[in-house]
């Protein structure tokens, strides 16, 4: 005879492992059908680069992430299999990350032959501004922003490092940090260029040489907002016009399910009608 109070256990234990793996199958489902809906709209093929927290597994263990070799493998088999006369809406969302993946989606949207678009959500950092950069369009939430792309070394900022050798003086400063002032002006030289590289055919070289130094140079702390009217006065191709389907897509971007929400609101009704 089978034991029911055993099996309810193993049901139960079953349970607590395959619904998180369901839930988050159900949400990639949710997600490609809402991406299909914004593509065939915009006409366009549409690709997320969209970094939160999300919990999977037993305990809701929540992974945080950001850019990286894995992402750009991704978006640019993407790029390259998107048509080549037809736009790209590129969704990001985003604190930044490794250098090299950001740069390598950056070259490859600016290289595809059609129209590239990025839109930003709520906010896309330092390698998401890299990213952006590179698109004919910056598509803003008029309360989402932008960040610098100054290279971090480590926990520091590279023209930080840079500077303090300078005031200091370069026989007051041990060797390590010599190496790490040197690899300093060498990134931020390499970031610059290649920001001058994404920008001159927008904005013209001059334009584009005084962008590069400006969001590069260490003139801000690395997490700076740059709001949209800061990025227009820069000279940035900014418009404010996010699909409303897009901020349903973040909608399915969750975070822990063990996490209590911090933030809770009841949309306005009137109780009169």
């Amino acid at each position: 005879m089978i034991d029911i109070v055993s099996l309810m256990w193993w049901l139960f234990f079953f349970y607590l492992i395959m619904a998180p793996h369901i839930q988050y199958r159900q949400l990639q489902l949710a997600r490609l059908k809402l991406l299909k809906e914004i593509s065939e709209k915009r006409n366009s093929t549409v690709i997320t680069l969209i970094h939160r927290q999300e919990s999977i597994g037993l305990f809701g263990v929540p992974i945080y992430k950001f850019i990286t070799i894995e992402d750009s493998e991704e978006i640019l088999r993407a790029i390259r299999e998107a048509p080549k006369d037809k736009p790209i809406d590129l969704i990001i969302h985003t604190p930044g990350g490794l250098v090299l993946a950001a740069t390598q989606i950056a070259r490859a949207l600016k290289n595809h032959p059609a129209e590239t678009r990025v839109i930003v959500p709520h906010y896309a950092m330092s390698g998401g501004t890299l990213i952006s950069l590179a698109a004919d369009k910056i598509i803003l939430d008029e309360n989402a922003v932008l960040g610098p792309v100054d290279p971090q070394l480590g926990q520091y900022p590279a023209p930080s490092i840079v500077k303090a050798v300078e005031e200091k003086g370069k026989d007051k400063v041990d060797d390590q940090t010599l190496i790490l002032a040197d690899v300093g002006k060498k990134a931020i030289r390499q970031v610059q260029n290649f920001v001058y590289y994404l920008l001159k055919d927008k904005l013209g070289e001059e334009k584009a040489k005084e962008l590069a130094r400006i969001l590069t140079e260490g003139r801000w702390t690395h997490d700076y907002p740059i709001t949209y009217d800061e990025a227009k006065s820069l000279g940035l191709p900014v418009s404010t016009d996010v699909p409303e389907e897009v901020y349903r897509l973040m909608e399915l971007y969750k975070q822990p399910i063990v996490k209590r929400g911090t933030v809770e609101y009841m949309p306005y009704t009137n109780a009169k009608e």
